[in-house]
């Protein structure tokens, strides 16, 4: 078992581009074999510390280094082992950033999909924009392919109204007659003229004589169907070059588990792949982690004394609980006025959060127990509203880490995993936009509640903003990081609108409502998906 862990360690070190020593190597091991069901972990942990180690004077890691790297290591573990539900609770907390999420692609002739190598300029070329919409389309079109409605019948038969309806490539609707079913992104080529468009062709249509559709069921469904959705549709061409909409919807969904045993070994969420045996530990982690909260607020104003009374009122509640909240989330604005090129008051700014971090020192056990995590807005400060955002410049959040220094600063959106659990959290006045995007009035047959018609859009599309890139500008080679496939556990939609909650096909959606307008919050547990909606 030595020799295999061994060759683990440098092979693990000749990738980061080190060398090592042997005295050195051997101090590793005796590190690691102290974690036996964690060696993977532990080898991972301590590289990355050697990695920041300042005093490293070449590639060829020496013994004195790693001894270093070691003792502060295992004083930490020492100094966790007297709050052991702490440490469990900081462990299972995995944070991942929009930039740091894998990359994929699906190859349509190989039918399986590979990580992209490389690097990822956030200034593409050209072509990253057409890979966007490639590889937005192919995820949801090999989707469709594996759904039972939408594949090739083995044998020929007479299609029913409920049988198989297989997908034509526009390409192929020249010179057919008769009704056929076709798979297209909705596109405004020409001013008032909409357009489906496939990987090789595009056709005008006319949506005049729509039918909302959904699985292959004549009903009506919920959806914001906009420009840039992609929708499977059922139609016939006219005379004049025209396919006629007759049904129309988006893409069936596809349960998670079915998604996971098709991609098993791949990342997509990001955070690592696990082993069996580690996902089966894990679950009975979770299991034992019930009382385990997340308190999410949205619309922080540090700049407002109203607010931040209010939130100190929601800190003093929680310091007094038995358990306290495992993660506060914290999503902007952080001020009541957007923070653009005409706004001068960044020093002021930087104070507040400063505030707010000796507020949060001011409660001992939700700064020693919980940990804090803060997302921008879709107005605070950065290089621009593109997304993903990135975290919140450091200068506004050096004050703050002074008195919470394992507070944790990501992008927007970002990820969580809580032990088997796959959270997506996303600030932006999603909900008006996309209303004001929509081409064909919502259907009211199922529901009438927008959040509804929001979530039912978003899971569909498998990605969570499909408004075009005029609306809500995207960065090309970061993309990948507002999908949404396979499924996640939950999705928090951190809105300016009212709290909503919304479970659909077994995802937990939410929106925490604004804390700065109407001072409503959610407590929401993890291992139960049991959202809690509080108000002041």
């Amino acid at each position: 078992m030595s020799g295999q862990t061994r060759k683990k360690i440098q092979k693990k070190l000749k990738i980061r581009g080190y060398g090592l020593r042997m005295d050195a190597l051997d101090e590793i091991l005796s590190f690691v074999n102290r974690f036996p069901d964690a060696e993977d972990e532990a080898i991972d942990l301590l590289l990355d510390q050697l990695e920041h180690e300042s005093s490293l004077k070449s590639s060829i890691i020496d013994k004195e280094s790693v001894n270093r790297v070691t003792s502060v290591l295992l004083q930490a573990e020492a100094a966790a082992e007297g709050d052991s539900g702490s440490a469990s609770n900081h462990s299972a907390i995995r944070v991942i950033d929009a930039f740091l999420v894998p990359k994929f692609r699906y190859d349509s002739i190989k039918k399986h999909f590979y990580q992209h190598a490389g690097s990822l300029p956030i200034h593409g070329e050209a072509s990253a924009k057409a890979a966007l919409y490639r590889d937005r389309f192919l995820l949801l079109f090999q989707r469709v392919s594996r759904d039972q409605h939408f594949s090739r019948p083995s044998f020929d038969v007479v299609n029913s109204e409920f049988g198989s309806c297989e997908i034509s490539t526009i390409q192929s609707l020249v010179g057919q007659t008769g009704r056929r079913w076709v798979m297209g992104v909705i596109s405004q080529l020409e001013d008032g003229h909409f357009y489906l468009e496939d990987l090789a062709a595009s056709v005008e249509i006319d949506l005049c004589k729509i039918i909302v559709f959904i699985n292959n069921y004549y009903k009506i469904t919920t959806g914001f169907f906009t420009e840039n959705t992609i929708v499977v549709a059922e139609g016939e061409m006219l005379v004049d070059g025209i396919f006629q909409v007759i049904t129309c919807g988006f893409p069936p969904l596809e349960d998670r588990d079915q998604s996971l045993k098709l991609l098993a070994g791949y990342d997509f969420f990001g955070g690592g792949t696990l082993k069996k045996e580690d996902t089966l530990r894990l679950a009975d982690l979770e299991k034992r982690a019930a009382n385990d909260m997340f308190v999410i607020l949205s619309d922080i104003w540090l700049d407002n004394e109203e607010v931040m009374g209010k939130l100190e009122v929601v800190l003093d509640g929680f310091e007094s609980v038995e358990v306290v909240p495992s993660l506060f989330v914290f999503m902007g604005n952080f001020c009541s006025h957007p923070c653009n090129l005409s706004f001068h008051s960044f020093s002021s700014l930087r104070l507040q959060f400063g505030k707010l971090g000796q507020m949060i020192a001011a409660h001992p056990r939700l700064k020693e127990h919980s940990r804090f995590l803060f997302i921008p807005g879709p107005d605070d400060a950065g290089p621009s509203t593109v997304l993903p955002r990135c975290a919140l410049p450091k200068y506004l959040t050096e004050e703050l880490q002074k008195y919470i220094p394992n507070a944790i600063f990501s992008s927007n959106p970002c990820r969580i995993k809580f032990y088997t659990q796959e959270i997506v959290f996303f600030r932006q006045d999603l909900l008006y936009r996309m209303r004001r995007s929509c081409l064909i009035p919502p259907s009211r047959e199922e529901t009438d509640d927008p959040f509804e018609h929001l979530v039912a859009t978003i899971t569909h599309q498998s990605h969570l903003c499909p408004l075009p890139l005029t609306v809500q500008p995207i960065i090309w080679n970061y993309d990948h990081s507002l999908h949404l496939y396979p499924t996640p556990h939950a999705i928090v939609l951190a809105d300016k609108s009212e709290q909503k909650a919304f479970k659909y096909t077994g995802i937990t959606c939410f929106n925490p409502g604004s804390f700065s307008s109407d001072s409503t919050f959610v407590a929401y547990r993890p291992c139960t998906q049991e959202v809690e909606f509080s108000a002041l």
